[in-house]
């Protein structure tokens, strides 16, 4: 069998062509039957996300190039795109190239945004969809477990996810510095645009206690407070819920300062000098700097977070080298995997041909044994296949050690007559393939 991974990404493909090709977790099962026909592709998986679309399959070994065709054809009647369309964006991987990429991406190694962890849960929900639609089969299943293992060793093993590095996720880790625990913090949002919200979505993962949203549009203050379970208050009251606040994160597109440092001072005052942090991310600035100087009261704006950011980002790309290496290590050991898969159906044909000889010699001898008790029987039975075993044993070894030498296989096959022979025990390939 050829693994086959065809598909764009954020880096080939603007999202223009990427929209054209996604697909929907309703469209996603039909789509996944269309593609795996039983002869040519064998099995499919489809990852779909707003930065890529892969169709992972695996193909007929003598039916390679037809299998690349078949699956360019499928996203172009699936999706009702013309092929030209999306064509030169595409790019394919056969084998060991696409198992490393697969690998790469489930260890987000070929992120936007290298390290984040979104894209393991992404490659965990199509292999659900594929095993519910019927169309993983032995060799996705052992790829994708694989995959899985491959991305718990990156993750164990480099610090490729410590650093934050988008502004959202990086207000939180500031945060957690000076609170060591978010858990029970009140947190205010002023605005409720999309850094708004994936602030708030990481605050929440982070366990804050209270979410309170203020906004000059009432309408977005409820919608976003609906959302994450939390409160709209009205953006004319911003001084009077500031006190309450331990976490304010400003984004919105004031001209000048949506917070002054007397707005601070007094909400200190009300605080008992308690700390609370400040995260301006407008552009520009909405929360005057000089709050800063006061105590116990930290202001970042979006400067102070993209130079820690790029600091980790560079921190990434270490981890990052380190990431590729193990990856590199993981594609040989499943080559071995998949090698035993592969000859498995040879081995269990080849020791099924040889066990049908002895039964068939045991068939004509028969009448000489005279009569034999049921005990008797079974022992006879027993010495037979013994002897066979054990004689087929070493020559079973050699053949296993083919492995990835498809001539020398096929010359196994001739010798012993397998041709045409029954391709082998579901139960040998699944045992060889455990190794």
């Amino acid at each position: 069998m050829s693994i086959v991974l065809i598909g764009v990404n954020h880096k080939t493909a603007p999202l223009a062509v990427r929209e054209l090709l996604a697909f929907s977790e309703s469209a996603m099962g039909e789509g996944l039957r269309a593609l795996v026909d039983g002869d040519v592709v064998r099995e499919g998986l489809i990852v779909s996300t707003c930065n890529r679309v892969e169709v992972l399959s695996a193909t007929a070994n003598d039916q390679l190039q037809t299998g690349i065709e078949r699956i360019k054809d499928f996203l172009s009647h699936s999706r009702t795109v013309a092929r030209e369309s999306f064509a030169a964006h595409l790019y394919q991987h056969v084998d060991d190239q696409a198992v490393r990429h697969l690998f790469r991406v489930a260890s987000s190694l070929d992120s936007m945004v290298v390290g984040e962890p979104q894209v393991l849960g992404q490659v965990r929900r199509a292999y659900s969809q594929a095993l519910e639609a019927g169309t993983a089969g032995r060799v996705l299943n052992r790829l994708i477990h694989h995959t899985f293992h491959v991305a718990k060793r990156v993750r164990a093993e480099t610090g490729i996810a410590a650093s934050a590095v988008s502004i959202s996720y990086m207000a939180v880790e500031l945060g957690k510095k000076i609170f060591r625990s978010l858990e029970g913090c009140s947190v205010l949002l002023i605005g409720a645009g999309e850094m708004a919200e994936l602030s708030a979505r990481h605050l929440m993962n982070a366990g804050v206690a209270r979410v309170v949203v203020t906004n000059r549009t009432p309408e977005s203050a409820h919608r976003l407070a609906t959302e994450f379970g939390g409160e709209a208050v009205s953006f004319d009251a911003l001084a009077e819920h500031l006190a309450e606040a331990d976490i304010v994160i400003c984004s919105t597109g004031a001209e000048g300062y949506v917070v002054s440092r007397a707005m601070a001072e007094a909400a200190l005052g009300r605080r008992r000098n308690r700390p609370a942090f400040f995260i301006d991310i407008s552009v520009p600035r909405n929360v005057d700097p000089s709050i800063g100087t006061l105590p116990n009261l930290f202001v970042f704006d979006i400067d102070d977070l993209e130079s820690v950011i790029s600091s980790n980002i560079r921190e990434r790309e270490h981890e990052a080298e380190r990431a590729e290496l193990i990856v590199d290590s993981e594609v040989m050991q499943f080559q071995q995997a998949l090698r035993a898969l592969d000859i498995g159906p040879t081995l269990g044909a080849l020791r099924q041909k040889l066990q049908d000889i002895a039964r068939s010699e045991l068939d004509k001898q028969r009448s000489r044994l005279g009569q034999l008790t049921p005990e008797q029987e079974k022992a006879v039975e027993a010495l037979l296949m013994g002897t066979v075993n054990k004689i087929s044993h070493p020559v079973l070894n050699h053949v296993r050690r083919s492995a990835g030498d498809d001539q020398s296989i096929q010359a196994w096959r001739e010798i012993f007559g397998l041709e045409g022979e029954r391709q082998g025990v579901t139960e040998v390939a699944d045992e060889l393939g455990d190794k």
